[in-house]
């Protein structure tokens, strides 16, 4: 039986520790910053990115994995006998998906299969993770695939952001739109949902919104066991701890089998902006 290989790209910001224990492999998106590219977390790294977007007179902009990086990857794990599962972010958000199939077309006869989340950040990492333990387990390729989509069916993303006009100027805005023009002290809660993001309701600061998040999340999860949580900040790290504080105080502990902090990456944050904490969770699996 072949082994298997899993596939993702730098939005799903996965601690770094848990990567090394599975068979993933990280394709970088990139930052578009001045007529120069930088690869995402590679090139740049999330605090200077912060740091120069806070006095930069111009804005960056991204760019989706190119099919080249997929195809070198590619053609490396085939060479090490593997099969492949590549899970990406939303082909709704990102050409990135594009990117792999145009890839996977140059490699006839290769077992590659290609896997939208329908999602970013750790909603997507807990799918890779799932496929992953799987695969270190010894799951074949169509296994892996079904646990992926078991685990996107049991996934979910909220998130509230310091502005909307990184998503506005960024294209990513989508349901979200009708919160344009939000008055200063009012914080949207916005949801990843169908590939797309989409507005849930407005609350009047960021205490009320993490307090909210976590009221949604919790009727989202309803009694499913076990849960996996992941708090998501862009340069708010104080914040994302205090969301996931909250939130293993609400879970009891042997209902919990993890819980982290992950700091969205340069081309999350390009989109969402400074500020931006949310939390992400896979329960029932």
């Amino acid at each position: 039986m072949s082994k298997v290989a899993i596939v993702t790209d730098s939005t799903a910001n996965i601690p770094h520790e848990l990567i090394k224990k599975y068979p993933v492999f990280i394709t970088p998106l990139q930052v578009i910053w001045d007529e120069k590219s930088y690869l995402d977390g590679i090139e740049i790294k999330t605090q200077d990115f912060y740091q120069r977007l806070s006095t930069s007179k111009s804005m960056p902009s991204t760019s989706q994995v190119t099919p080249a990086a997929f195809l070198s990857l590619y053609e490396d794990l085939i060479r090490e006998n593997y099969d492949v599962l590549s899970i990406h972010i939303s082909q709704k958000l990102s050409g990135t998906l594009d990117s792999a199939t145009q890839a996977k077309a140059q490699l006839p006869g290769a077992r590659i299969e290609l896997f939208d989340s329908t999602t970013t950040a750790m909603a997507m990492g807990f799918q890779v993770l799932a496929a992953a333990r799987a695969a270190a387990m010894g799951a074949s390729l169509n296994e892996c695939i079904a646990v992926a989509g078991q685990a996107r069916d049991h996934t979910g993303v909220l998130f509230t952001a310091s502005t909307l006009e990184f998503l506005h100027r960024g294209g990513r805005i989508g349901g979200a739109a009708r919160f344009l023009g939000t008055a200063l002290n009012l914080k949207p809660i916005l949801e990843v949902r169908n590939g797309r993001v989409d507005a849930v309701e407005r609350v009047r600061n960021i205490n009320k919104a993490l307090d909210r998040m976590l009221e949604l999340t919790i009727k989202r999860i309803d009694s499913r066991t076990p849960i996996r949580l992941a708090t998501i900040h862009a340069n708010d790290p104080e914040n994302a701890a205090m969301l996931l504080e909250k939130a293993r105080n609400h879970f009891g502990i042997s209902d919990v089998d993890e819980a982290y902090i992950s700091e969205v990456s340069p081309v999350i944050g390009t989109h969402t902006g400074p500020g931006t904490v949310g939390i992400a969770y896979m329960a029932g699996m």
